[in-house]
């Protein structure tokens, strides 16, 4: 399977992960269904929002759309058995990668002391040649940098002020929506709460219009990949090891 794709088993040998993205939904489109199993087998996920998604609305201002959409984030969450959301106050669609947004990931990181970083696509393209947004590709280059400040001590020092002592301990990080996914991991058990998860995200759906139907979306995706890797459904990762 793997030889034939390239796409590998995606190591289960860890305990805990933390799911840093930009925006509510952003987890939703895949990586949940995946998060789904992992949490049936006891790991610990921990999700960080740097922004609201406060600016996802076009009908609804910001004001109103920002909590409403942490509501439905937190109730996504539950879904698939994350019960730890926590939320920056990075303002949506205007994230800027720099030393603020990796100190505060890396706060993150040192503070929840996960071994997996989870995210979304960083590259400036989808698969299909779309270009990716810049919340997406600032917020996971700046995870992939954070990994490390995280486990320096003199980097950031005003986090050991904040009792926030230096972890070494992450193993990788795995992005979800990749055009150059690594690694892949059957969700056939889980897909069902993948889309229930997605499917929590109402108002933000119905914004998208009627044509977009949150189970079609899911289940064609990972079915694709599954064929890929041999099984009914299956969600990629591009993975790189820290």
């Amino acid at each position: 399977m793997a030889e034939e794709t390239g796409l590998q088993p995606l190591s289960e040998d860890w305990e805990s992960a933390l799911a840093v993205v930009a925006h509510p939904d952003d987890l939703e489109y895949g990586a949940a269904s995946a998060i789904a199993r992992w949490t049936s087998q006891g790991k610990r996920v921990t999700y960080l929002l740097i922004t609201h998604g406060e600016a996802g609305i076009d009908s609804m201002p910001p004001e109103r759309a920002g909590p409403l959409r942490e509501t439905e984030q937190r109730n996504s969450a539950s879904v698939v058995g994350v019960d730890t959301v926590e939320f920056l106050d990075y303002r949506d669609g205007a994230i800027e990668y720099g030393n603020p947004l990796r100190r505060d990931i890396a706060r993150a990181i040192r503070g929840h002391r996960p071994e997996v970083l989870l995210s979304t696509n960083y590259r400036l393209l989808f698969s299909g040649g779309a270009l990716n947004m810049a919340d997406h590709r600032w917020v996971g280059l700046a995870v992939l940098d954070a990994a490390r400040d995280a486990a320096n001590r003199w980097i950031f020092p005003e986090l050991l002020d904040e009792g926030l002592e230096p972890w070494d301990g992450v193993k990788m990080v795995a992005f979800n929506g990749s055009p150059s996914p690594t690694h892949a991991i059957d969700v056939t058990d889980h897909v069902d709460k993948g889309v229930a998860s997605l499917e929590e995200h109402r108002v933000y759906i119905e914004n998208l219009g009627q044509s977009f139907d949150p189970d079609m979306f899911i289940r064609m995706n990972a079915n694709a990949t599954g064929e890929l890797f041999g099984c009914d459904y299956a969600v990629s990762f591009e993975v790189i090891t820290i």
